[in-house]
């Protein structure tokens, strides 16, 4: 299947329902996310022919879960001989203030 353009926004309260199903089968003590820094995604986006990111789950040798970045060619294949990111900023505890996503 091509990478086709697509419009990936979603409304706040689509978005507000989706991590409340998640939060709500995950536990409480479930991690609900994670962050990244900019300078992740730009170092991935950066490489030549890269249309996009790709995120994969995973789990980390501490058994913590988290997701795993790659760079998506035009051609829709992982782009796995180049910039590869993990090691998110967990949320819990680095959730920043409460809001509609995350409690």
């Amino acid at each position: 299947m091509p990478f086709d353009p697509r419009d990936h926004r979603i409304s706040l309260e689509v978005a507000a329902a989706q991590t409340r199903r998640y939060r709500e089968s995950a536990g409480p003590s479930a991690t609900k996310g994670g962050a990244f820094r900019r300078e992740a995604f730009e170092e991935i986006l950066k490489q030549p022919g890269c249309m996009g990111i790709r995120c994969y789950y995973g789990i980390n040798d501490k058994g913590e879960p988290g997701l795993v970045l790659v760079g998506v060619g035009p051609d829709d294949n992982d782009m796995v001989k180049g910039a590869l990111m993990d090691i998110i900023y967990p949320c819990p505890p680095l959730c920043g203030d409460g809001n509609s996503l995350n409690s």
